[in-house]
């Protein structure tokens, strides 16, 4: 007989901390049984790391036995010894002596420098020691990560700092000031910083946290540091009590927030760019995540010959890079795609990128290059990583066709980092051209730079039939309609193709049900596209000129 007065009371649940289950493990549960965002389970996890336990939430008894039931097969079915328990709620009153020992939270402040006066009580200015890093911009979301980790599961205090120069970077010794440029305290903002999860990372502009680590109080200042024309970076200083037991600590938690920022997951596996135009989601410029369609191999319509290329140099050789590593073999490789315009070489890197599950793409644009420094950070750390430059031949073109020393200079700095890639980096280059004739030798007549050039061609009889029924969409296309669009489009590419589709459906919907195609309709988008506009429409659509044939 159940117990009414039981399943009226809501039940917290509590994981309890056993060093043996993974960390990655805990985070997942978390996210996907209670429904918590990736920063929420971190730091969840790091909460029950440090105090060994802690609660995910209270709920009732009904939905609690439910989650607990699910969460429990999946620890069986993974075979850890994590534990799970279920506890009423507690719903007594807190009281003075349930309070943190650490001093009273109520006390209010109005300037920084009274409340570090107040953490640091009886110290002077000159018996604190602080001690700065500074981090990337574009890794901010992966910085703050680390610090919710480090330093707001139980903080004695956290503020908010106001800002009044804009340009000049706050410091300890900054916050020390009185007088007239006292730091005033405010309220702690953050900003949403999109990382191509469910939920955006939370991220704090800047932040004053007054800690306590057994008897020895420290203070924790974060802050941007700002220069005209450049990335705003993402200051963190240290400041404890001058002593080797204050050193210790800054040495500790510094090495806890770069070991907490390489293993970051914020943007590891996914395909990113570096932000440089406007933000319209009102998030902060940075790092931008491209969620991009997943594409299967059959929906890549290339010759055999191609695909089985980029399967054997791409996919395969990642999948072989320990096996390498084992045998002494270098683990860097670089593959050029080259193809006229509209052959499919930015669809084929996509394929790719959903076909590498773990691996990190990131896209360069041309226009980019002058950023490749702080991309191949990006790489470095998030490898395995594929970094993919496009149109490549704009700036690495033959020497003697280059504009002047700035396009020189980009096409130096490619060949320096190519170059300067260790054997056992896990990045691969893949760089993509239309015009591989002009490539500078420098790039693709040498062994370690460019190994293999693959070939993105103009579409067969074969691939034009189907890309033509993979255009096609809903339209009701007979064998002998097929037939027609295979024989009259010769030389031209699949972007043209997909173009053809889309303006044969929009003649059936003109002209008819919207979904039967006839030889007329097909006829009519045909010659708007290669007749009546002219040779530059026939380019502009990636049609041969002499090539496709006449309805």
């Amino acid at each position: 007989m159940r117990n009414a007065a039981a399943e009226a009371t809501d039940l917290q649940l509590v994981i309890h901390n056993d060093d043996q289950t993974p960390w990655e493990f805990v985070v997942d549960l978390v996210r996907s049984v209670f429904d918590r965002s990736q920063a929420e389970a971190e730091t969840f996890a790091a909460t029950v790391t440090q105090q060994g336990e802690a609660v995910c939430g209270s709920y009732p008894f009904a939905v609690a036995k439910a989650m607990l039931d699910t969460a429990q097969q999946r620890v069986k079915a993974a075979g850890h010894p994590l534990r799970i328990t279920a506890t009423p709620k507690r719903t007594e009153s807190v009281t003075a002596a349930d309070l943190p020992a650490q001093g009273p939270r109520d006390k209010k402040f109005k300037y920084a420098h009274e409340a570090i006066a107040w953490h640091f009580a009886g110290l002077a200015h000159d018996e604190i020691i602080a001690t700065s890093r500074q981090f990337p911009g574009h890794m901010r979301a992966d910085v703050q990560v680390a610090l919710d980790k480090l330093f707001s599961i139980s903080p004695v205090r956290l503020f908010g700092l106001y800002e009044q120069y804009r340009y000049e970077t706050l410091t300890y010794a900054a916050l020390t000031k009185e007088g007239q440029h006292a730091v005033t305290i405010s309220a702690a903002q953050y900003q949403d910083v999109d990382i191509g999860d469910r939920e955006p990372i939370k991220c704090l502009n800047n932040g004053l946290w007054l800690n306590q680590d057994e008897d020895l109080h420290y203070a924790v200042v974060l802050s941007f540091h700002r220069e005209y024309g450049r990335e705003a970076g993402t200051c963190v200083e240290i400041a404890v009590p001058a002593g080797e037991d204050g050193v210790a600590l800054v040495d500790r938690c510094f090495s806890q927030l770069e070991a907490a920022i390489h293993t970051a997951r914020s943007y590891r596996g996914k395909v990113l760019s570096l932000e440089t135009e406007g933000d319209y989601q009102g998030r902060s410029k940075g790092v931008m995540v491209h969620r991009l369609a997943q594409v299967q191999r059959d929906q890549v319509i290339l010759p055999e010959q191609t695909l089985k290329l980029l399967d054997r140099n791409v996919i395969r050789f990642i999948e072989s890079r320990e096996a390498l590593r084992r045998l002494g073999q270098s683990t860097r490789k670089g593959i050029l795609l080259y193809g006229p315009p509209g052959t499919g070489k930015t669809h084929t890197i996509r394929y790719l990128a959903a076909n590498l599950p773990g691996h990190t793409t990131l896209i360069i644009t041309a226009g980019q290059m002058g950023l490749l420094s702080q991309y191949m950070t990006l790489a470095r750390l998030l490898q395995p990583a594929t970094v993919v430059i496009e149109d490549v031949d704009l700036i690495a073109r033959d020497r003697e066709n280059m504009a002047g020393p700035c396009e020189e200079s980009l096409l130096n700095a490619l060949l320096n980092e190519m170059d300067g890639l260790k054997d056992n980096a896990d990045i691969l280059f893949v760089l993509t051209t239309n015009r591989p004739e002009q490539l500078e030798g420098a790039l693709t007549g040498r062994p370690g730079r460019i190994d293999q050039a693959i070939e993105v061609p103009l579409p067969d009889d074969d691939c034009r039939e189907k890309l033509v029924r993979l255009y096609g969409g809903g339209l009701k296309l007979s064998d002998r309609i097929v037939g027609e669009a295979v024989a009259r489009t010769k030389g031209v590419s699949a972007a043209f193709i997909k173009e053809l589709m889309r303006r044969t459906a929009q003649t059936s919907i003109m002209r008819g049900d919207g979904e039967t195609v006839t030889s007329k309709e097909l006829a009519e988008a045909l010659d708007d596209m290669l007749f009546t506009g002219g040779r530059l429409n026939v380019r502009l659509l990636g049609g041969a000129t002499d090539g496709a044939s006449s309805c």
